[in-house]
C-alpha cells in the first residue's frame, strides 16, 4: 500500500502559503506515494483544487486527506489537536519556530507525533535545497524592499530631466544573510544608493560585490565568520557600543532602512532606537523583518505600519506571505527534496540518516529528543 502524504490547508493568520504545489505533487507521487490535499489549501497561493486534482492528487476535507496519513506537509505546524486520523507515529514536517513555541513541541510528543522542524534544517552543503529558511528569506529581503519603495513618496533612482535632477534613494540594510543580500541586490537594481552592515567581517566582501558600501567598525573585533547555522551571534559590549555611535551618523543620512537581523533561540537585537528614528528625515521608511522575534527597530508593532516622528515603520508579519504564490512553489520544492533525498525504495517510504534526521528531529515516540530542547 502506497504511503499516504496529507497536505494541509494553512489556518494561520496573514498565511497564504502552501506546503505543496501541482509540481511537487506529481514529484511526490512518482516516487511511489499518494498525495492528498485539503480542499482550498493552494487558494492564497492562486492554485485552484482542480490543479491538485489533475497533478494526481485527492482533495477533500480535513478528515479524509488524514485518515492514514504517515506524512503531513504543512508551512506552519498545525495544532496537533487537528490531526486526528493519522498514521501511528506520523511525521509533520513543517516550520515549527522550537524555541518560541515550546509548549507545541510539546504537545507533539504527547500526541505521540514525529515533529520534524525544517526551520531547522542544518546549513551544509547537501541541505542547501531543502533550506526553507534561505528560500523564504530570500524572498523577504526582496518584499521588504517593494514594501519600502511603495511607502517612500519619492523615486528610487536618479533622474535628470529638464526640470531638474532627482537624486537617487538612499537605502541603509542591516543585516546580511540571506535577506539582507536581496535587499541590496534588490535596491542597487531599482537605482537606490545602497549600504549595508554587519557583525560578521566576512560579509563586506559580499557587500562590495554587489555594488554596494559596506559599513563597519574599524578598530573593534566583531564577529569572524559565521556564527551557528550561518546566523550571527553576540558581540561585546565594546563592539556594540562602537556599532551604535558609527549606525547613528549613518541613519541619519538615510531615506530607507531595512533591517533583518536575528540570533536563534533569542530575541532579535535592537539596532535602530527611537533616537536615531528621530534623526532620519520625516518621509522616511524603515522596514523591520526581525519585528515577529522580538523588532530590531524600537517602536515597531507586529502586523503594523506605525509612524515615529515623521518615519514610517513596516512591521508586517509573515512577509514571504506575501508573494505567496512563488513562497509556496519554493518552500514545496524544499520539502519534495528533503523527502526525495531520503526515499527508500524498498521501504516505501524516506529513511532519514542521523546528521539531518537528528538536527530536525524534536519528537519522537512520546518524547521530546532534539538535544537543543533539553538544555
Amino acid at each position: 500500500m502506497a504511503l499516504r502524504i496529507a497536505v494541509l490547508r494553512e489556518t494561520a493568520a496573514d498565511e497564504a502559503r502552501v506546503a505543496a504545489t501541482p509540481e511537487t505533487v506529481r514529484k511526490l507521487t512518482a516516487l511511489g506515494a499518494t498525495l492528498a490535499v485539503e480542499r482550498g489549501a493552494g487558494l492564497g497561493a492562486g492554485i485552484a483544487d482542480s490543479d491538485y486534482e489533475q497533478a494526481g492528487a485527492q482533495v477533500g476535507e480535513r478528515g479524509q486527506i488524514l485518515a492514514g496519513a504517515a506524512i503531513v506537509l504543512a508551512v506552519q505546524a498545525p495544532d496537533p489537536a487537528t490531526l486526528a486520523g493519522t498514521a501511528p507515529d506520523a511525521w509533520v514536517v513543517a516550520a515549527f519556530d522550537p524555541f518560541r513555541r515550546g509548549d507545541l513541541v510539546s504537545a507533539y510528543a504527547a500526541a505521540g507525533l514525529e515533529a520534524l522542524a525544517m526551520d531547522w534544517m542544518p546549513r551544509i552543503t547537501r541541505a542547501q535545497s531543502m533550506d526553507i529558511l534561505s528560500s523564504q528569506s530570500n524572498l523577504a529581503g526582496y518584499k521588504a524592499v517593494l514594501e519600502a519603495a511603495s511607502a517612500y513618496g519619492r523615486a528610487f533612482p536618479m533622474m535628470m530631466t529638464a526640470a531638474g535632477t532627482i537624486p537617487a534613494a538612499r537605502v541603509f540594510v542591516m543585516g546580511v544573510g540571506v535577506a539582507g543580500l536581496q535587499a541590496i541586490a534588490t535596491a542597487r537594481r531599482l537605482g537606490a544608493q545602497v549600504s549595508a552592515t554587519d557583525v560578521r567581517s566576512a560579509t563586506r566582501e559580499q557587500i562590495q560585490s554587489l555594488g554596494a558600501k559596506p559599513i563597519f567598525v574599524e578598530g573593534v573585533a566583531g564577529i569572524e565568520g559565521e556564527g551557528t547555522g550561518g546566523y550571527a551571534g553576540e558581540t561585546s559590549e565594546d563592539y556594540r557600543r562602537a556599532q551604535a555611535e558609527l549606525v547613528a551618523g549613518h541613519i541619519a543620512k538615510q531615506d530607507i532602512v531595512i533591517t533583518t537581523a536575528l540570533i536563534p533561540g533569542r530575541p532579535a537585537p535592537r539596532l535602530v532606537t527611537d533616537a536615531q528614528i528621530a534623526t532620519m528625515r520625516p518621509g522616511s521608511v524603515i522596514v523591520d523583518l526581525a519585528v515577529e522575534a522580538g523588532g530590531n527597530v524600537e517602536g515597531a508593532v507586529p502586523g503594523e505600519i506605525v509612524t515615529r516622528h515623521g518615519v514610517a515603520i513596516i512591521g508586517h508579519r509573515n512577509m514571504p506571505s506575501r508573494l505567496a504564490a512563488d513562497a509556496s512553489a519554493l518552500f514545496a520544492r524544499n520539502l519534495h527534496n528533503f523527502l526525495a533525498a531520503f526515499w527508500d525504495k524498498d521501504a516505501g517510504r524516506p529513511v532519514l540518516d542521523s546528521e539531518i534526521g537528528d538536527a530536525i528531529r524534536l519528537t519522537r515516540g512520546g518524547q521530546v529528543v532534539n538535544p537543543r530542547l533539553q538544555s
